[in-house]
């Protein structure tokens, strides 16, 4: 090889090695979410982990992986604590066994008639600075809090009315919702989203809280509960986008402001996009005669929020954090007319 060839072929290493340096990530990290690999939501989660990668010139990369990929969803917060995960993206209501603050912030279930709503209780009227005093000494950091569209209930027989919950064995994660079933009668069952298809399937739950109905159907949840409720009258968890708070102590503050600004920005992007996606399945499930949506009355309504209202009051007094959540999400709630 001329003396020529082997500089260029010298020269052309050094570019790639100085490309790959260039491209190596700052900061490397695993996220677990709440959802299946093919769900929507999911997706929508991993596009915004690429979308952060190029706002960051490539100094942060986020693999974001689906419920169960290294821990079980009630193990996540202890995971990130702990350095196995550095963050997840889940409901906190699936802690509620560690604290029952976790479950009535993660799911203050009747309260919204609206995600937006939420939004603006998190992000304007103190919601996150709340979830923070109680999530920092699990040493956890909220980044951003976010939230699905109202959810839809499938279901295996018809309900039309409070009363028709009397005996449903319906799917709920432990925390307040699971208690507020238990309060008008139905008998919930705890299992992880995970494994909603399988308990309908095989009539180990009757009906399912279990995310909007874009997801159910992506599931093909439909094809054993064609019986779905929607639009949802009573959960609405967050999703709270957290990290291990030792690495988020350590970011530089341009890399937090661009974490804070782009999941915030996820967060109404979820909700829009997954809107848009349940109204398209709406209109595809009204046309199949094999399933039947149904919309529960304003008066059927009612008699759930005034059961969910009993059971905030009875959180309220499990410790000093729930009464405070009371109290500022009530207060949000009365000062808008909502309460």
């Amino acid at each position: 090889m001329t003396k020529l060839k082997h500089a260029v072929v010298a020269t052309s290493s050094l570019i790639l090695l100085g490309m790959s340096a260039a491209q190596a990530a700052e900061y490397e990290w695993k996220f677990q979410a709440s959802e299946t690999s093919g769900e929507p939501s999911f997706k929508i989660k991993q596009e915004w982990a690429d979308k952060i990668e190029t706002m960051t010139d490539g100094r942060v990369s986020i693999e974001v992986m689906p419920i169960n990929a290294v821990v079980g969803p009630t193990e996540t917060l202890q995971a990130v604590s702990s350095g196995i995960l550095q963050g997840h993206m889940t409901d906190p209501s699936y802690f509620s066994g560690q604290d029952p603050a976790f479950g009535m912030l993660g799911n203050l279930v009747g309260a919204w008639q609206d995600p937006y709503d939420f939004l603006e209780f998190m992000n304007n009227a103190g919601g996150e600075e709340l979830y923070n005093e109680l999530a920092e000494p699990y040493g956890t950091h909220l980044i951003s809090a976010a939230t699905f569209p109202l959810e839809s209930v499938p279901s295996t027989v018809e309900i039309k009315t409070i009363e028709d919950f009397q005996g449903l064995k319906i799917r709920a994660p432990q925390g307040m919702v699971y208690n507020i079933f238990e309060r008008i009668g139905a008998t919930p069952v705890n299992l992880p989203g995970s494994e909603v298809y399988t308990g309908l399937e095989k009539g180990v739950i009757d009906a399912a809280d279990s995310t909007v109905l874009s997801n159910n159907d992506a599931q093909g949840l439909h094809q054993f509960a064609p019986y779905p409720l929607y639009p949802g009258f009573h959960s609405m968890p967050m999703i709270a986008v957290s990290i291990n708070k030792q690495i988020w102590d350590g970011l530089p503050e341009d890399l937090q402001t661009t974490l804070e600004v782009a999941f915030d920005r996820m967060a109404y992007d979820m909700i829009a996009r997954l809107s848009a996606q349940d109204i398209e399945v709406l209109q595809k499930l009204e046309q199949d005669p094999n399933v039947h949506p149904y919309n529960l009355p304003a008066e059927e309504r009612k008699k759930f929020r005034q059961a969910a209202e009993q059971e905030w009051k009875e959180w309220a007094g499990r410790n000093e954090m729930t009464q405070k959540i009371y109290d500022s999400a009530t207060s949000f709630l009365k000062a808008r007319g909502q309460l």
